[in-house]
């Protein structure tokens, strides 16, 4: 594969890992509007009959959302400040995605913070009382994040090694 060809996949892997940050940031801002729509859809599905406990909890998340934003709308907030960590964190990527060989501290960054993904839900969502098929999607996101970043990190230390052969030259 050439230099170019490299650096092109590289932006590739690191443009998506960017898009599903964006992505799960802007969505963290309306999650009750999001959630009440969820319960909506999945009623009007065969979803209904196939998975109720899953529906169940999804009901319920919707509820608690509406009840306490009725009461208390400052906590989500709080999501507000997950929903900016996100967007800051693809931000974050513009520097690999410019000169992936002199930032590939922050593609290094990126997969261990999918790694971290995982005992983060499984800790906090076992004290939180979140169901396990709950954790195991929030794992999810980690392990579908931790794929282009991997992919970024093993063709920039490829790009490193084919530059460094090309000045040895």
């Amino acid at each position: 594969m050439s230099e170019r060809r490299t650096l092109r996949w590289i932006r590739i892997s690191i443009g998506v890992l960017m898009l599903g940050l964006v992505v799960s940031g802007v969505t963290a801002f309306p999650l009750r509007l999001e959630l009440e729509f969820a319960s909506s859809v999945l009623h009007d599905s065969p979803v209904s009959v196939w998975l109720p406990d899953a529906v169940g909890w999804v009901d319920r998340v919707a509820d608690a959302l509406s009840d306490v934003d009725a009461r208390y709308s400052f906590i989500a907030y709080g999501t507000d400040w997950l929903a900016f960590a996100h967007l800051v964190i693809a931000v974050v990527f513009i520097g690999p995605l410019i000169d992936p060989v002199r930032n590939i501290w922050v593609i290094q960054f990126g997969v261990i913070a999918c790694v971290g993904v995982v005992p983060l839900a499984l800790i906090a969502g076992s004290i939180r009382g979140i169901p396990l098929g709950w954790q195991l999607i929030d794992i999810s996101f980690g392990v579908v994040g931790a794929v282009p970043a991997v992919v970024a990190w093993r063709l920039t230390r490829r790009l490193e090694r084919m530059r460094a052969q090309t000045a040895a030259v």
